[in-house]
């Protein structure tokens, strides 16, 4: 299994990378193959300009069309997810999730923030044609301390559980989905097929 991890968050030093690195840890001690990128990976020239050209750009959507899911965190600013996030996902195929299952996180300074991916985000994923936008996990600033020095960062005991079952759902989602059929494939069984009229 594939899954990528897509970071919205344009800070060096990020709550909601702290939640996808907490999670790409999770899945690969279960032998979940995670490639993982961030906003601070594209230049801001290709995604201001849209240059779907960008060698980092036609790479992040090859993974994405290999995997079989995609993790997306977000802060939230002004009851809204990043803008850099949205120019990312501007330069993605209009069809770029099919056949995919997400799992979005989000961190913002109160609970009042809590909403902003289901109004602001997920529909966004849909227009990508996100086969299945599993409820997401939010973290008010709180719930997340940074790790100082070599520390690690450290989550709340209820953040962490919430995390916890969200990539339990996630691994199973990712389990029952059905494939797409091999377009060669159902070519050949058109091809083969004993017809009567």
């Amino acid at each position: 299994m594939l899954v990528v991890s897509l970071g919205g968050s344009p800070s060096q030093r990020s709550r909601s990378g702290i939640l996808l690195e907490r999670s790409r840890r999770w899945l690969q001690l279960r032998g979940v193959e995670v490639v993982s990128y961030g906003i601070r990976d594209f230049a801001a020239e290709d995604l201001l300009h849209a240059r779907f050209d960008s060698p980092r750009i036609i790479a992040l959507i090859e993974h994405i069309a290999a995997a079989d899911g995609v993790l997306i965190a977000t802060p939230v600013y002004k009851a809204s997810f990043s803008g850099a996030l949205k120019a990312l996902l501007d330069v993605l195929p209009e069809r770029a999730l099919s056949h995919k299952v997400v799992l979005p996180f989000s961190t913002g300074g109160s609970k009042s923030h809590m909403l902003a991916v289901d109004y602001a985000l997920r529909p966004v994923l849909t227009a990508l044609k996100a086969q299945e936008v599993l409820h997401g996990v939010f973290a008010d600033d709180s719930q997340i301390a940074y790790g100082e020095g070599s520390a690690a960062a450290q989550l709340a005991p209820g953040l962490e559980q919430r995390l916890d079952e969200a990539l339990e759902q996630f691994v199973s989602a990712l389990a029952r989905r059905p494939r797409p059929l091999d377009p060669n494939v159902l070519n050949d069984r058109l091809v083969s097929a004993r017809w009567s009229i």
